[in-house]
């Protein structure tokens, strides 16, 4: 899975600019668009209310309703980007049917059709609606001045609207890929806490498993040696609590619990740990030999842990399941792999990896997690089960 880090380097706004824009995307559309009508009404009215006819004559109706009307569509912009800014163009051009009206130096209503239409509209709505308004002011623009300044505002007011309508874009991408990143870091946490729960089963199952059936076999050879060898007894009446503190404290360090004196936890077990868990099994009467080939190297926690715990499990079954009299644990150290071979000489169960119970299973998926490979089954040339784990290692 890729890192879902991802750096975006984008340049925050000031404070006071995105206090100002998160409230301003918080007003509704018409509301807003309401507010720009009325303010576009004043600002064409203004040329009429500001001065006086060069005649002495009031200024007509007209040019107060042209200015109104020629505003107003700007109220459904948003909806009808292309039809408000005909309107709108069409109403102003009417302006001058009167004699007595102000000049009127901007129709700014057209202007902000204009924009919108950039700002919402499709590329080729976009278009004819340059070349169109290009045509028109070539054959009814009186001036070549004013033609010119109508063009620059023009121009001005597409490109205004274009670049709004790509920070929109991007500002949607953004929204769109953060929504993402968090949706699938969402799942990624949900995945992790699945693998947590797996490994905490795995680890209770290889816990609660091995001390169980290491007090199993001790308390059923505990009436016999009561009658005939009461030292016997009592050294397995202490395996057997021995093996119930020791998984008490395995508990403790794979579920987090504090101990009673607030200590830091102990780690959990690992290679090191394999010649004691070897003694501890040999209590149980089984012959256990442990060998070590090679040098030691390093290799990565999460596959010292796993050493340990697919060593516990394959003695747990032989405890439980084999009826053997030796077992042998044999480690192999090599340039980069740390090979474990578990074998004993038993009558197995006769099945092989993976379709034997969940506790080979489990040892299958712990191997696999750290990068290594696990197979069991009955050994080739003897009797007995065998279980081969190779795992990672460091190079020398």
């Amino acid at each position: 899975m890729r890192d879902h880090a991802e750096r975006w380097d984008i340049v925050p706004d000031p404070p006071l600019i995105s206090v100002l824009r998160r409230r301003l995307r918080a007003v509704p559309p018409l509301q807003a668009d309401g507010a720009l009508t009325a303010l576009i009404t004043v600002a064409q009215l203004w040329p009429l209310l500001s001065s006086e006819s060069w005649t002495g004559v009031p200024y007509s109706w007209w040019g107060y309703a042209v200015a109104v009307a020629s505003s107003l569509p700007l109220i459904w912009r948003r909806r009808f980007p292309l039809p408000v800014l005909l309107l709108s163009l069409s109403i102003s051009a009417m302006y001058d049917l009167s004699e007595q009206v102000a000049d009127q130096p901007v129709w700014y209503g057209s202007l902000v059709g204009f924009y919108t239409v950039a700002a919402y509209s499709t590329f080729w709505t976009r278009i004819i609606t340059l070349v169109l308004t290009a045509a028109g002011m070539t054959a009814f623009v009186g001036s070549s001045e004013t033609a010119l300044r109508s063009a620059v505002l023009l121009v001005a007011s597409y490109a205004i609207g274009r670049a709004a309508a790509t920070s929109r874009a991007h500002a949607a991408a953004l929204e769109e890929r953060a929504t993402r990143l968090e949706r699938e870091r969402q799942m990624e946490a949900e995945r992790a806490a699945e693998r947590e729960r797996a490994r905490i089963a795995r680890d209770m199952h290889d816990i609660l498993a091995h001390a169980v059936s290491l007090m199993v076999v001790q308390a059923e050879a505990g009436p016999v040696a009561v009658r005939n060898d009461p030292e016997r007894a009592e050294a397995a009446f202490e395996a057997i609590a021995g093996a119930g503190r020791d998984a008490m404290v395995q508990l403790r360090r794979m579920l987090g619990t504090p101990n009673a004196d607030g200590a830091p936890r102990a780690p959990q077990p690992t290679v090191e740990d394999l010649p004691e868990l070897a003694a501890q099994v040999a209590e149980t009467g089984l012959k256990v030999a442990f060998h070590t080939v090679g040098a030691a190297r390093p290799v990565t926690p999460d596959c010292a842990v796993a050493a340990y715990r697919i060593t516990q499990e394959a003695l747990t079954n032989i405890v439980k399941h084999a009826g053997a009299r030796h077992a042998d644990i044999r480690l192999t150290w090599e340039d980069d792999t740390l090979m474990i071979d578990i074998t004993d000489d038993g009558q197995g169960s006769g099945l092989a990896l993976p379709s034997s119970g969940h506790g080979l299973i489990g040892v299958r998926e712990r191997a696999a997690a750290c990068g290594g490979i696990a197979t069991a089954g009955p050994r080739p040339n003897a009797p007995g089960f065998q279980v081969s784990v190779r795992l990672p290692a460091a190079r020398s």
